[in-house]
């Protein structure tokens, strides 16, 4: 049971330290102010009404783009690593004894070891303890 524990929670810390540190970008496409469409980790498509600030064919007016990409950047946590320059000596030390009293904690036996396995038991000749009774008749 103490080992179910265990590991659930080192898969627990595992995707805690992953969370933490992952990066990703949000596409949202708007036309107008409508938002039309959400992608992640990708470029958002659109929805082909893009038109920039360009000239019409033989004219002079320019249209205003209706359309919009915003880009949402969500970044992890870099500094996850510490250098040892920067720890003292007592905590470098508290962290090795941690270390290996942590290890040692759980090592245990797996199986019941026993010490009489080898053994073998005296022959018996006779029952000492029925030539030590006494009877009273």
């Amino acid at each position: 049971m103490k080992q179910v524990f265990h590991k659930i929670m080192a898969m627990v810390m595992v995707f805690v330290v992953l969370c933490s540190t992952l990066s990703f970008t949000v596409n949202k496409h708007y036309c107008g102010n409508t938002l039309v469409e959400t992608v992640v980790f990708r470029k958002v498509k659109g929805c082909g009404m893009e038109m920039g600030n360009s000239v019409a064919k033989g004219c002079d007016i320019t249209k205003k783009n209706c359309c919009e990409d915003k880009q949402l950047v969500i970044d992890g946590q870099d500094e996850l690593q510490l250098s040892f320059e920067t720890i003292s000596f007592e905590q470098h030390l508290f962290i090795t004894l941690f270390v290996h009293t942590y290890s040692n904690l759980f090592k245990g036996l797996n199986a019941n070891v026993a010490s009489y396995k080898d053994y073998k038991p005296p022959l018996v000749i006779r029952q000492i303890f029925k030539m030590d009774e006494t009877y009273l008749i």
